[in-house]
This record gives structure tokens, C-alpha cells and sequence, in this order.
């Protein structure tokens, strides 16, 4: 065992240890093994300072710590307070009953990524009777940042009326170590529940963070993946009636356990958009901006490439604010003054100052591993 693993593994025995004096109302031992919890979660992020999830063993100590706070303010506090304030993560909370309000047509270009989604999900919620063979309930979306994954999530939701459940590696792993698993069964428990009286849609954004290869890794991780193996062979289970979906996210595909790449029957490339879309996300973005007839948004997608459908709603933004500041900065009355029109000049000015955050390199390995994994 390395001498983080065993750090581990004592910082879990004391955090199990805390929580179960704090449910008793023994305040003063909680608080003492809830300082030794800490002091071995901070040694591990010490002793391996570029680990991946240093963050969320910083959470879980800046956790501990606020609860050693408040018992020591409360000495006296019921152990049936003490219970309620160290709960696992509350997913209830996390439910959008109210599902997304994102359509198809405010995403652009990704046809080939639309139609899949659509045949994997939205055509089965609406004539299951025709699939017998079941359809997929996995489905991973893989890509350059900013390039429309979330709302391809989004979009579906609103298009089966689906509850949306949105969760990530923090939200699952951060709250009480050696909770971690039972927050993985409990966020299914929850969504097998809801789907119930409508179609669920678990999504998760950076997956990899939770389920991806680790060049060192812990005991607790390897009990998440475990758990998470299991829910998704429950709802991958062709003859299980409810409609429960995992929509995973991830800009690393590569760094994806194999057994879970098997568990995402489609497997679904979200590229950066192309010179059509970008044309069309500069016409969608700059729709309600009063331009000046100088403005050539052919030419504004021409010199964008390898941008992202965010990059160019950043650009249009940012030539936005350049506009509205000389209002503030220059008129006495900026209260009533009207913006002047923006120019091809503003627009100039602003990409002058922005590099695309896709570069080629990035793609070919993003294509390499689609022709390696590619399910559609």
C-alpha cells in the first residue's frame, strides 16, 4: 500500500468515525476525529500536489473543517440535529422538474450528433412498442470544450419531457468520504423513482473526472467506478421498462475506463463547428445587435476557424461590451444615451485579441479516437 492509499484509508476511518460520533451527539470526540480526517486528507494533496482530484479532497476538508466550527459553537447541539447536518449530497435538490427550455433549432449545424441522439432517445420515448430489442440508455458525447455537448443534453430533455438531473465528480464525491458509492446508488435510486411518471435524463459533465484512468488512484475511486458499473448495467438491462438515460460529457475520451466506453452504446462527436455553422452562430448571436452595414459576418466565419460555438458567442459579446463601455466612459448623461452601431472594425479589433481554443492537434486526436470508438 502507497503511503497516500494509506493515508487514505486512515482519513476515511476517522471521517466514518466522526460522523458517527457527531449522529450521537458526542461533539467533542466527533471534533477530534473529524481534525485527524483533515489532517490526512491534506497530507495526501501535499504529498501528490499535481493529482487530478486534489480539488474535491480539498472540499471534503474545507467540509470537515466548517463542521468542527460549528460544533465547537454549539457544544450542546441534539444528535438528531447533528444527523441532519451531515447528510450525504441531497440530489433531490438537483432535479430541474421544469424541463430545460432548449430546442433543436438554438443549436447549430451538429446534424450528425442530432439525428443520433434522436434515434437513440427520442424516437423509443415516443413508440417504445417498435424497439423490441430495447434501445440504448447510455450515451456519451465527446469533444472540444464549448462546442454545444450541454445543450445537446439540453435539448433533448425538453424535446421527451424529460426530468433533468444534472450531477458532476464533485457533487457525487465531495460531501462525507466513504459516502461516495451510496451517493452513486442513491442519485439512480432517485432517477429509477422519478421515471416512474416520465422519461430521466442523469447527465454528467466531465466524466472522466469520475470513471476516467488514473495514473495513481485510491481506494475510494475504485469503489465509485464499481458502483457506477453496476447502475449502468441496471439501466442498460433491455428488459427494464423504465426510461432512465446517462448522458455523459467529456473533452478527454481518452481518458475513459474501458469498461464504461463499452456502457455508452453510442459514442457521439461533437466537433467544432464548420465555416456553414459558424456563419450561423455569427448570424444567431449577432441578431439582436445593432450593426453597422459594414459588417461582413462571410468574412467574420472565414476568419474563425477552429473556433467554437462559444469562442464566437465570447467574440460577439466582447464587441458588444467595447460598444456599450464608450457610453459610459464618454457621454455625461450615459443613463439615456444610445449605443452606436458596431462595425467589421469592432469586430476586427476584438479577434486581434483571440486565438481559437481548438487547435488542430487537439482535433486529430479527437478523431483518432472517434475511428477507434465511434458508435453512432
Amino acid at each position: 500500500m502507497s503511503a497516500a492509499q494509506e493515508l487514505e484509508h486512515l482519513a476515511l476511518k476517522y471521517a466514518e468515525k466522526a460522523v458517527t460520533l457527531d449522529r450521537q451527539g458526542r461533539s467533542e470526540l466527533a471534533i477530534e476525529a473529524y481534525q485527524k480526517a483533515v489532517d490526512a486528507l491534506l497530507k495526501i494533496v501535499k504529498l501528490n500536489p499535481d493529482y487530478e482530484l486534489n480539488k474535491i479532497y480539498l472540499q471534503r476538508a474545507e467540509v470537515y473543517k466548517k463542521r468542527i466550527e460549528v460544533l465547537k459553537s454549539s457544544l450542546n447541539m441534539s444528535p438528531a440535529t447533528a444527523d441532519s447536518s451531515s447528510e450525504g449530497t441531497h440530489f433531490e435538490d438537483m432535479i430541474l422538474r421544469e424541463t430545460p427550455k432548449v430546442t433543436w433549432d438554438e443549436i447549430v449545424g451538429l446534424e450528425d450528433a442530432k439525428r443520433a441522439i434522436k434515434e437513440a432517445i427520442v424516437y423509443p420515448s415516443l413508440r417504445p412498442e417498435l424497439f423490441p430489442l430495447g434501445w440504448p440508455r447510455g450515451i456519451l458525447l465527446f469533444g472540444p470544450p464549448g462546442c454545444g455537448k450541454t445543450l445537446l443534453a439540453a435539448a433533448v430533455a425538453n424535446e421527451i419531457k424529460a426530468k433533468f438531473i444534472p450531477a458532476d465528480a464533485a457533487s457525487i464525491m465531495s460531501k462525507w468520504l466513504g459516502e461516495a458509492e451510496k451517493n452513486v446508488a442513491r442519485l439512480f435510486d432517485l432517477a429509477r423513482r422519478e421515471a416512474k411518471g416520465s422519461p430521466v435524463i442523469i447527465f454528467i459533465d466531465e466524466i472522466d473526472s469520475l470513471v476516467g484512468v488514473r495514473r495513481f488512484e485510491i481506494g475510494g475511486e475504485v469503489r465509485v467506478r464499481n458502483q457506477f458499473l453496476k447502475e449502468m448495467d441496471g439501466i442498460l438491462d433491455k428488459k427494464n421498462p423504465l426510461r432512465v438515460y446517462v448522458v455523459g460529457a467529456t473533452n478527454k475520451p481518452w481518458d475513459l475506463d474501458p469498461p464504461f466506453i463499452r456502457r455508452f452504446q453510442k459514442r457521439i462527436y461533437v466537433p467544432p463547428p464548420g465555416y456553414k455553422e459558424r456563419l450561423e452562430a455569427f448570424k444567431l448571436y449577432t441578431k439582436p445587435l445593432k450593426l453597422a452595414s459594414d459588417v461582413d459576418l462571410d468574412k467574420l466565419a472565414r476568419l474563425t476557424e477552429g473556433f467554437s460555438g462559444s469562442d464566437i458567442m465570447d467574440v460577439c459579446q466582447s464587441v458588444q461590451l467595447k460598444v456599450n463601455s464608450e457610453i459610459f466612459e464618454n457621454c455625461e448623461d450615459y443613463m439615456k444615451a444610445e449605443p452606436r452601431p458596431i462595425t467589421m472594425k469592432d469586430f476586427l479589433e476584438i479577434l486581434e485579441k483571440r486565438k481559437p481554443s481548438v487547435t488542430r492537434e487537439m482535433l486529430t486526436q479527437y478523431e483518432k479516437w472517434f475511428n477507434e470508438f465511434k458508435a453512432l
